[in-house]
């Protein structure tokens, strides 16, 4: 019987051979690890996005869509940006009213009133000393993809910053009706008021940029320009009550008067009307008056004319023959006269 060599046994033992495949697989792991840290910055860029390689915390240059290649870290550092013509929304939470005012509000009744920092949280002062809540959307881009890694996570509380600050300011210049409809009856009469508030939004953007062009001229930039700026206005609850009130009063008081004067037109016309049928009813009872006098007096003008002319010389005599009977037939008693005869005399007054 054969006899196997004591070191040939030693170098087929199991715990050898386990020892000799975790060192292998150790060595892998490295090796896969090594892999990943070297190609770690190797990436492609979507087109909404650029990357800034930094080479040692120092600018190196600026990657667009595509492939980028860059060294791992800590040689280089990649940060990806919104592309150059990407625009990125942001509301300004400051100005909104916060949510212990609001609790506040829920909670408020004539006993308990709240404080004056949580009743005036959230709303502006206007020019005319009016109150006025403003829900600000700021659309921006990153000019300065370098200034903006610089500053960091110090970007968006400086830009709330700013345009809160551009908005006190830009609100405290108008006056209420500029900045919201509060009086939709002074569009009509003042079509600069509509103009002016057309201007709100640009002025608005004007005033921020110019704020973050100071803070670039002095080397602190945020490397950002505001492109667009969305303002909603709103008033506090008790003066959207108070509006209400009076625009229910004022269409009220529209309705009143249109009632009023379609009531004052139907009584124009039918006092017209019947003003129209008594004139007509007053000339037909005229021409039939005329008409009753024409022929009443036909008669005595033909006699008139005939005794002017002297074409009838009995004419007289004739019609006191023809009507003096009945005229006599209607008195109670005749006493006849003599004109020849002047013995008996008609006294006036005398008794019969």
């Amino acid at each position: 019987m054969s006899s196997v060599p004591r070191g040939t046994h030693e170098l087929s033992s199991p715990w050898i051979q386990a020892g000799r495949l975790a060192f292998f697989a150790l060595y892998a792991v490295t090796a896969l690890a090594a892999l990943a840290w070297a190609f770690s910055n190797v990436r492609q860029i979507d087109p909404q996005d650029r990357a800034v390689v930094l080479h040692f915390g120092a600018l190196d240059r600026i990657q667009n869509a595509g492939l980028l290649l860059a060294w791992p870290r800590p040689f280089e550092q990649v940060i990806l940006l919104p592309a150059a013509d990407r625009v990125i929304e942001r509301r300004v939470e400051n100005l909104l009213r916060s949510d212990a005012a609001l609790q506040a509000d829920r909670a408020a009744s004539f006993a308990t009133p709240i404080s004056d920092a949580l009743a005036g949280s959230g709303y502006l002062l206007t020019g005319d000393a009016g109150v006025v809540q403003l829900d600000v959307r700021v659309f921006y881009k990153v000019t300065d993809p370098y200034a903006f890694v610089l500053q960091g996570e110090h970007v968006l509380p400086a830009l709330d910053r700013l345009v809160t600050r551009s908005t006190v300011a830009l609100t405290a210049a108008r006056d209420l009706d500029t900045i919201l409809v509060a009086r939709p009856e002074l569009i009509g009469s003042d079509n600069q008021a509509a103009e002016r508030r057309e201007r709100l939004r640009g002025d608005l953007v004007r005033g921020i940029n110019q704020r973050l062009a100071e803070l670039s001229a002095t080397g602190q930039g945020l490397g950002i320009e505001v492109a667009r700026v969305d303002v909603q206005s709103s008033l506090p609850g008790p003066a959207v009550n108070a509006f209400n009130a009076v625009l229910t009063a004022s269409q009220q008081a529209d309705k009143a008067v249109a009632n009023a004067r379609t009531e004052a037109e139907k009584l124009t016309q039918s006092a017209n009307e019947q003003a129209d049928r008594t004139l007509q009813v007053a000339h037909a009872q005229a021409r039939e008056r005329l008409a009753k006098a024409s022929a009443d007096t036909a008669s005595v003008l033909s006699l008139a004319k005939a005794q002017q002319q002297g074409t009838d010389p009995q004419m007289p005599l004739r019609i006191y023959r023809e009507r003096m009977p009945k005229i006599l037939g209607q008195a109670g008693s005749v006493t006849t006269v003599d004109p020849k005869d002047d013995s008996r005399l008609i006294i006036q007054g005398a008794a019969q």
